[in-house]
């Protein structure tokens, strides 16, 4: 065969330093980030600890305060604890989104996976795929499990609520939402920082202490900055009744969220192109 038909034959990477080798397709690029994702240990005991955490403090709090929402000594709606174990089950995303990025840098494998898929943009995007798709669904099947092991106690006590009743379904998918968006918040975090302790500090800083202490902002303008604090916009859209009434609409929130979470990943992305890894 003349080099003329081999490279009618084959086609040629100019980016690759073995010829003839053809660029790897996205599906491609998406089953290897899979691989990648579901075999290492961690992914496997940071799952399993979410979905104990969201479905089993859900659980373990309705059983305890089923009888003091029921008496009105609680002072709080049911609705504001069918979810509640998600508001510690989201500490499990932000390790995810961070180890999903960080992990290749702490291994030196990110140098392997370039050189297997030049093409930045489809490994960010296949990352973010196999991150959001994992937290949605487990997100979303763990707050189903607590709600109805949860609501097992508070019907008990005559105040359960059907999933037909007011936000209760789009707080339980909406949790499944706000998971995925955290995860994706903490890997941006991690394409700027590259370190997993660095990563785990800023954000679950930033969601428990920093969006918890912008309340003391005084004025209109320190409301509105609370407001907007990622884990107080996001979060709202995860309960029927939050127990903070100060919070934006559920779905406003949660798209004030989504454009942060846009904005934080494109600029993870222009750094991920520009720097070596």
């Amino acid at each position: 065969m003349t080099t003329t038909e081999f490279s009618r034959t084959v086609d040629l990477d100019p980016n690759r330093g073995v010829p003839g080798a053809p660029r790897p397709g996205f599906g491609a690029t998406l089953r290897s980030e899979w691989i990648k994702f579901w075999t290492v240990r961690s992914t496997f005991w940071s799952t399993a600890s979410l979905v104990v955490l969201g479905a089993g403090l859900t659980t373990l709090v309705c059983a305890l305060a089923a009888e003091d929402i029921a008496s009105g000594a609680a002072g709080e709606s049911p609705g504001s604890f069918v979810t509640w174990g998600m508001m510690i089950a989201q500490i499990t995303a932000v390790v995810l989104g961070a180890m999903i990025v960080t992990s290749e840098y702490g291994t030196g494998m990110i140098r392997a996976t370039l050189a297997a898929t030049p093409r930045r943009g489809a490994v960010l995007a296949a990352k973010a795929l196999v991150l959001t798709a994992t937290l949605f669904v487990v997100g979303t099947a763990t707050a189903f499990l607590g709600y109805v092991a949860g609501n097992w106690f508070l019907d008990r006590e005559g105040v359960g609520l059907a999933l037909t009743d007011e936000g209760v379904l789009r707080s339980l998918f909406g949790s499944g939402l706000y998971l995925a968006g955290l995860g994706l918040f903490a890997a941006a975090v991690g394409l700027l920082v590259r370190h997993t302790a660095a990563v785990l500090s800023t954000v679950l800083g930033l969601v428990f202490v920093v969006g918890q202490m912008a309340w003391l902002l005084p004025g209109t303008w320190g409301e509105w900055v609370a407001k907007a604090m990622p884990g107080n916009a996001g979060s709202a859209v995860t309960t029927p009744v939050s127990f903070n009434p100060e919070l934006l609409a559920p779905w406003t929130g949660f798209a004030v969220f989504a454009g942060e979470v846009a904005l934080l990943t494109l600029i993870g992305y222009a750094q991920f192109r520009r720097r070596d890894a």
